[in-house]
């Protein structure tokens, strides 16, 4: 059995990931953490890490930032791998997290759909292939989402410039720009609206055609699928190392 602990257990993400763990048969929670320490019938849940001293494989984070040294700490600590799904870090926060990699396995990711990453792989070959080509990126989501644009734009367009033969410019929105795209730019547009859980599309514009890359997510489901998956990789993981679904994809592709 794997043995879980979930950070952020009675959120939105945390509920869809103990119930992803529940229904995968080989998997135990042995604890959820969360700030106000609300039980749940399951497994027993501490207000943080430090108060768990039982025995555990690998740590599923779906909380926020602040809750990053709490568990660098105890992953350090206690050599308990972690998977790190929140978003947001600060600079200061994202080099904790590689100095802590050091010492113990930590994967982190922030988009945990298995096919975003595929799509990010994708996006990299196209943007090689497609020479001349202008790139954009639309990502929808809920109404209730505060950040724009979203970590898994900015990844997409990341994983585009990987591939072009130069380094592009990052174009947020156009409003105030009075003249002719550059070719050297990749534009990001942002889209909020009722409960769309996460659009993402990468569009490559040349001459007299275009090429449509698209993922949607259609539930919840799909990142706790592939936060489970990222912990069965990092449970077998052969030393301390910061990790990526870049590392589990190239497993599948």
């Amino acid at each position: 059995m794997l043995k879980v602990l979930i950070s952020g257990c009675n959120g939105h993400m945390g509920r869809v990931v103990a119930q992803i763990c529940r229904e995968a048969g080989d998997v135990e929670i042995t604890a959820g953490f969360d700030l106000l320490g609300a039980e749940n019938g399951d497994f027993p849940v501490l207000s943080s890490p430090a108060a768990f001293f039982g025995e555990a494989d690998v740590l599923i984070d779906f909380s926020s930032p602040a809750a990053l040294p709490a568990l660098l700490e105890f992953g350090v600590r206690r050599r308990v791998p972690l998977v790190l799904a929140t978003t947001g870090y600060s600079a200061e926060q994202a080099a904790a997290v590689e100095s802590a990699a050091e010492r113990v396995p930590i994967f982190r990711s922030g988009n945990m759909s298995l096919g975003i990453n595929v799509l990010m792989a994708l996006v990299t070959k196209a943007a090689a292939a497609l020479e001349g080509f202008d790139v954009e990126i639309v990502e929808r989501h809920h109404n209730r989402k505060v950040d724009a644009p979203s970590g898994t734009a900015l990844m997409l367009a990341q994983a585009a410039a990987e591939g072009l033969p130069y380094v592009p410019d990052y174009v947020y929105e156009r409003e105030s720009v009075r003249k002719p795209r550059d070719k050297r730019e990749i534009g990001i547009s942002s889209i909020r609206g009722g409960n769309i859980v996460g659009d993402h599309e990468v569009l490559f514009a040349g001459r007299d055609e275009t090429i449509e890359l698209r993922h949607s997510a259609m539930s919840r489901e799909v990142f706790a699928s592939g936060a489970l998956r990222a912990a069965r990789f990092l449970a077998a993981a052969p030393g301390p190392g910061l990790y990526s679904m870049k590392d589990l994809v190239g497993q599948i592709i």
